[in-house]
């Protein structure tokens, strides 16, 4: 096929383009930043620049590009500093999520690409009612935190406007592999707490596992929506000490809900106590998809622990006797 990357030059990005051009694809991918040219190109790509927020722009590289399918990966989160406000941090890919993603499909219909496979995210946005792991058929949170429902709203905008077109849409884990991981500075310096009993549930996922379960569904997935995410859902009582342990880091400190409330606000609190996971058991099954680091304990291990011996080549798996 001949496929065109929305964010292209992103840390899922540039491990989608080397993948799907190894796997025989022609590759257009797009980039923000002066120099990413250089980047996609090296990686096999044709690069072309586009802001996704202008309608007109997106609508003629789609038709210059002529694909057969379309991978939205386009975010806004490279060097971002998180705050205890959700929506401020998320503001500009939210923007991409609505805007950007009504453009794209838009310039998909007008050229009449079918095959359109979205990012969205999996972990905290199911309601945190029942059980700690949830399947996609499972209702998504109805009443998030304030500070987090924007961003809320957008990923919904973003799923049902690709469903309107029987698209793909991939709730990705929590993503971990990438040297600017925002995450890992909080932790080594001991700022990231476990709030009260830490029951807070996550799904990780390597960024390369994610790339080549986007690569399957690209090739063979079904019209819906997919859990992407590791064998191993967890609470932050136990993936924290262990990152915080992996990285040479101190033991996290234990902090009561009500003071984390008042510093960090709800929406952190929510996260870290009631936060629910998913189940990856339809990507496994429908897309043939078997990841590399089926645990974040093997995947911390081997990111950020002491170097070791290389880790085996990526396994993209096989389709789905059924697909």
């Amino acid at each position: 096929m001949r496929v065109f990357i929305a964010g292209a030059s992103g840390a899922i990005g540039t491990r989608l383009v080397p993948r799907l051009v190894e796997r025989g694809h022609e590759v257009v991918g797009t980039y923000r930043t002066p120099g990413k040219d250089e980047l996609l190109r090296g990686l096999g790509a044709d690069p072309v620049a586009l802001d996704l927020l202008d309608r007109e722009a997106v609508l003629a590289a789609v038709r210059a590009a002529a694909p057969d399918a379309i991978l939205h990966e386009a975010t806004a989160l490279a060097g971002q500093t998180f705050s205890r406000n959700f929506d401020r941090t998320f503001a500009a890919t939210n923007r991409l999520r609505t805007e950007g993603t009504d453009a794209l499909l838009a310039a998909a219909w007008d050229v009449g690409v079918r095959r359109v496979v979205a990012q969205s995210f999996a972990s905290y946005r199911y309601a945190r009612i029942g059980g700690p792991v949830k399947t996609e058929d499972d209702p998504l949170d109805s009443d998030p935190a304030g500070s987090m429902r924007r961003g809320f709203a957008a990923l919904r905008n973003l799923e049902e406007a690709v469903a309107s077109i029987n698209g793909i849409v991939l709730r990705y884990g929590a993503f971990y592999g990438d040297p600017d991981d925002g995450m890992l500075e909080p932790v080594r310096k001991g700022r990231f707490p476990i709030v009260g009993d830490g029951d807070g549930m996550t799904s990780f996922i390597h960024l390369d596992d994610a790339a080549a379960a986007t690569v399957l569904a690209l090739e063979h997935g079904r019209p819906g929506i997919y859990n992407i995410c590791d064998d191993e859902p967890a609470p932050a009582r136990e993936w924290l000490p262990f990152m915080a342990r992996t990285l040479g880091a101190k033991p996290p400190r234990r902090v009561p809900a009500l003071l984390a409330r008042i510093l960090a606000g709800e929406a952190a609190v929510l996260v870290a106590t009631e936060g629910r996971a998913a189940s990856n058991a339809k990507a496994r099954r429908e897309l043939g998809w078997e990841p590399r680091y089926p645990s974040w304990r093997e995947g911390f291990q081997a990111v950020y622990g002491p170097p070791a011996r290389g880790p085996a080549p990526v396994a993209l798996g096989h389709p789905h006797p059924s697909s």
